[in-house]
């Protein structure tokens, strides 16, 4: 406030005086305009003070709602709503779906299946002959095959010496088998088809073919009839019947995959025979057992296979030489045989070279046994063996057999080549044969 010269009083601002001039552009004091009326608001009538500014209020007004937000909100939750459950049912329908693929997949092949099955009728019809040829096959056979229990008192407590096959050939009582089978024995069991035990004796053995004749106590037994191994082809359906590891009367089936087999095919060592090559399961203790055909018949004893146990192939004694072996053991308990005392090989490539001899022709002396009659006829190692009696000598095996059936005491002619001074000279010269060393077969007590 100031003080005037007229002694009046003048209200002013702490801060100086108030220009009011740029608050209205024609000098007059400012207003607020009245929010009633519009107009400037005037000073205060009351107290006569200055004008108070004033402010208009703001014109809330409500804007009008959307008609679609609501509807919009419902469909996006019902969108949200769908997608959860799709999400929650996925699982569910996949493994449906992929189970109905599935069992549509099946039926169609059973259809398929079901239809060939029309289609191959006579296909069918012919394995069903196949397989009642079987059961008939087993049936007959059967009875007629026995296990083999050796035993050695030498042996302790575990006297048990294994176990093989036999088969019955006569009703009263022989019985063919391995001879590897029962050559320890002191003692024999054959167990028969119907669980009947008996003991058993060996009445002939043939360690060269691998085969003993054995007699059992019982009589009246079926026995087996022979068939001709010779008339066997290759292909032919066979079964080997037998107790591999005591499972007895067990059969199984195969062909014949080789005939003639000779030593050499790695799980035979003899030169006086040849065998049978069967794909038929034989494993250890089929070991004597038949090996027969379509018609129930024998055509080779199961005697030897491929390793320790069966891997698809196995070897058999052809019928036809078991059953001449079996003949002459029943008569005289053994079998003798021609004896020349060497042992024979084929030539090699080089070997036949050096005494000018074709593929196949001749039989190579490796050694000579002392005191044989090789020997005593002049024979040394490293000569060739051309003929035997007018034959042609052309393998071993077929030579060892020829001169085993040599009768024991007679002369052979034989051709042989030898070198001297680096050159081959034929010669003949004249062999008595010798009668070869049997052991006799001991009967068990």
């Amino acid at each position: 406030m100031t003080l005037k010269s007229d002694g009046s009083s003048e209200i002013g601002s702490p801060e100086g005086d108030l220009d009011l001039s740029s608050s209205s552009p024609t000098g007059a004091a400012p207003s607020i305009g009245n929010p009633a009326t519009g107009n400037p608001a005037t000073g205060n009538p009351a107290t006569g003070g200055p004008a108070v500014r004033t402010f208009d209020k703001p014109n809330l007004q409500l804007r009008d709602p959307d008609p679609y937000a609501f509807a919009n909100r419902i469909r996006r939750l019902t969108i949200i709503a769908c997608v959860m459950a799709c999400l929650a049912i996925a699982p569910f329908l996949s493994q449906t779906l992929s189970y109905q693929i599935a069992r549509g997949q099946l039926l169609a092949k059973f259809d398929v299946a079901d239809q060939r099955f029309v289609d191959a009728a006579p296909a069918v019809q012919a394995m069903e002959s196949f397989q009642q040829v079987s059961q008939l096959v087993c049936m007959k056979v059967g009875p007629s095959v026995v296990s083999v229990y050796p035993r050695n008192a030498r042996a302790g407590r575990r006297g048990l010496q294994g176990q093989g096959s036999g088969f019955i050939v006569d009703s009263a009582g022989y019985v063919i088998t391995n001879f590897h089978v029962v050559q320890n024995a002191t003692q024999l069991t054959v167990q028969f088809a119907n669980g009947e035990t008996s003991d058993a004796a060996i009445i002939g053995a043939d360690p060269e073919t691998d085969l003993a004749l054995l007699q059992v106590d019982s009589v009246d037994l079926p026995a087996i009839s022979w068939g001709k191994s010779e008339e066997l082809e290759q292909g032919d359906v066979v079964w080997a019947v037998g107790s591999p590891f005591g499972l007895q009367s067990s059969a199984t089936f195969g062909v014949v995959s080789a005939k003639s087999r000779r030593a050499g095919s790695g799980a035979t060592d003899s030169l006086y025979q040849e065998f049978l090559q069967t794909d038929a399961a034989v494993n250890p203790g089929n070991s004597g057992g038949p090996l027969v055909n379509l018609s129930g018949q024998v055509v080779g004893v199961n005697t030897a296979i491929m390793g320790d146990s069966y891997r698809g192939v196995s070897f058999a004694i052809p019928s036809d030489l078991a059953k001449e072996k079996y003949e002459v053991l029943r008569e005289r308990r053994f079998i003798e045989r021609g004896f020349l005392g060497i042992e024979p090989r084929l030539p090699e490539e080089a070997l036949r070279r050096r005494y000018g001899l074709e593929v196949g022709e001749g039989v190579w002396v490796f050694a000579c046994t002392d005191d044989s009659p090789a020997t005593y006829a002049g024979m040394q190692s490293g000569d060739v063996i051309l003929k035997w009696n007018d034959q042609q000598a052309t393998d071993p095996t077929l030579l060892s057999r020829t001169i085993a059936a040599t009768p024991i005491g007679s002369t052979a002619k034989v051709v042989i080549r030898r070198l001297e001074n680096g050159k081959p000279i034929d010669k003949t010269i004249d062999v008595r044969v010798g009668r070869k060393a049997i052991a006799e077969p001991r009967a068990p007590r």
